[in-house]
């Protein structure tokens, strides 16, 4: 809803309350996701650009565009049933990769953690971006394909960082 519209999704969009967009815990991003009110049998496509949700017993967290299609955006929950239409794959060779490593909103720590990143892959750069109320500097590295951008991604979080494998625009 409105509290996170504007803000940073966890895959590095920007949170917009009108797509129709969702969180979930584990499915990876870009998945499309039908999901069915099991109240009222309405039922729309999803894709998961975010993770969550962090409450017992919830399976899904519906952008406020995807809640209102359903009919729950005034209760703000609803038994629902989902199902994977289709995980994210690789179509074209001209997509492009990436790893975020980091978010911060203090340049000087991208900095940090960009020359650190160097020492190991050369391809690491910072990405600026300005949300509603802030700017934040995401350090990414670069990646040819999804396969190896989840090979980094598995090394650097063996190593402590928190990654996540994005596909550039």
């Amino acid at each position: 809803g409105p509290d996170f519209h504007g803000k940073l999704t966890s895959n590095g969009e920007i949170y917009n309350m009108h797509a129709l967009t969702a969180a979930h815990k584990t499915l990876p991003f870009g998945a499309y996701v039908r999901v069915a009110n099991l109240n009222n049998g309405k039922s729309i496509v999803v894709r998961i650009n975010d993770r969550g949700p962090f409450i017992k017993r919830r399976i899904i967290d519906l952008s406020y565009a995807a809640a209102k299609k359903l009919g729950i955006d005034i209760s703000g929950v609803a038994p629902v049933k989902i199902k994977v239409l289709k995980k994210y794959s690789p179509k074209k060779s001209s997509q492009k990769f990436s790893i975020q490593v980091g978010s911060f909103s203090s340049k000087k720590n991208a900095k940090i953690l960009k020359r650190k990143l160097q020492k190991k892959y050369w391809n690491v750069y910072i990405s600026k971006i300005k949300t509603s109320s802030n700017t934040f500097y995401r350090v990414r590295i670069k990646a040819r394909s999804v396969k190896s951008a989840e090979k980094i991604a598995n090394k650097l979080m063996k190593q402590g960082y928190r990654t996540n494998v994005l596909e550039e625009h």
